[in-house]
């Protein structure tokens, strides 16, 4: 039985984006043992692929800093010997890991992010906008590299799931339409103006048969959140409420998520779930967009300077976020409107 050590990190949309490619490959090879490494997050979701193993890295703790890395590494030694090491992330903690197991038989294999590519993708001057490869397709071709065949055929963890007794306290029966909004993202250039925002849920909550979620963590994002939930009927802050896992079910029954180029938009992807996404700094031709979603899904704005970023995190060249701005929120709710529909 070969054995395959999985690491993804961080951030929680890429940790996320790799459940396609481990259920693939699992499926594919059901008597590889594949352990995935991540932190603690990450169990909430990986704990749905049969046959993968879970390791939980602390990086606020025992694996914290530069010699966390090597706390790491002989956290990894005592798991015994392992045929093949997968990076998926390709950073200065994994470069570092990768070199302590230098001595190791294991086949080490990392993945390209393309990085030029992506920087070509952002430039201001001479843009070479095109569709670049798809972050799953990265993933996958590490393992192919490793030399395991296998075709992407992942359709989700779960969709639908059943609501346990505490959670229905918070959320009720079903007994109209469901549309989830999650309003927030790690950077500006991602994030949708939230007055903006706030008057998508508005309309919504005024709408007949409809009920609204709120999604977000953090106090910031909670004290938002309840506050929308406090301002506006129909309307339902699960910030802070509930487990990831809760959350994931609570996602697989909406009927249609609004969220930013964000992990919530993957955590849909992972339960079926329709996505309306909005896209700022950055552009779903990137290679993030979620899992099995309708392109024409997608809210962006046409302009010559997008994409500026990959993460969002660029303060906005024209100094006015203009690909945020002029969405507006009526275009909003008739993308919502679009898919519910269809």
């Amino acid at each position: 039985m070969k054995r395959v050590l999985v690491i993804r990190l961080s951030a929680i949309g890429d940790v996320v984006m790799t459940v396609p490619v481990i259920s693939s490959l699992s499926k594919a090879y059901p008597d590889t043992e594949i352990i995935f490494v991540s932190q603690k997050f990450a169990a909430g979701f990986i704990k749905y692929i049969p046959g993968v193993k879970f390791f939980e890295v602390d990086l606020k703790g025992r694996h914290k800093g530069f010699f966390g890395i090597f706390r790491l590494y002989f956290d990894l030694k005592k798991l015994g010997k392992i045929d093949v090491i997968a990076d998926l992330h390709d950073v200065i903690r994994t470069k570092i890991l990768r070199l302590l197991f230098a001595f190791s038989s294991a086949k080490k294999i990392v993945i390209d992010k393309g990085r030029k590519e992506k920087h070509d993708l952002t430039k201001i001057d001479s843009k070479e906008l095109r569709q670049l490869e798809a972050t799953t397709s990265r993933y996958a071709k590490v393992f192919e590299n490793a030399g395991f065949k296998f075709n992407l055929e992942f359709d989700y963890i779960f969709t639908k799931a059943p609501l346990s007794e505490a959670v229905l306290t918070i959320t009720n029966q079903k007994d109209c339409k469901w549309v989830g909004i999650a309003p927030f993202a790690k950077h500006k250039g991602k994030i949708y103006p939230l007055e903006q925002m706030e008057k998508v849920v508005a309309i919504l909550s005024g709408l007949p048969k409809m009920k609204v979620f709120l999604f977000g963590g953090g106090p910031y994002e909670k004290g938002v959140l309840d506050g929308w939930e406090k301002q506006h009927k129909n309307t339902i802050s699960l910030a802070g409420k509930l487990s990831l896992e809760d959350e994931l079910k609570v996602i697989s029954n909406l009927d249609v998520l609004v969220s930013m180029d964000s992990a919530n938009m993957h955590f849909a992807s992972l339960v079926n779930t329709s996505v309306v996404s909005i896209w700022g700094a950055t552009h779903p031709f990137a290679g993030f967009y979620g899992w099995n979603q309708n392109p024409k899904h997608a809210l962006q704005i046409n302009l010559p300077c997008r994409p500026c970023s990959i993460y969002g995190n660029k303060p906005c060249f024209r100094k006015d976020y203009a690909c945020l701005n002029l969405i507006t929120p009526q275009d909003v709710v008739n993308k919502i409107n679009e898919v519910i529909i269809a």
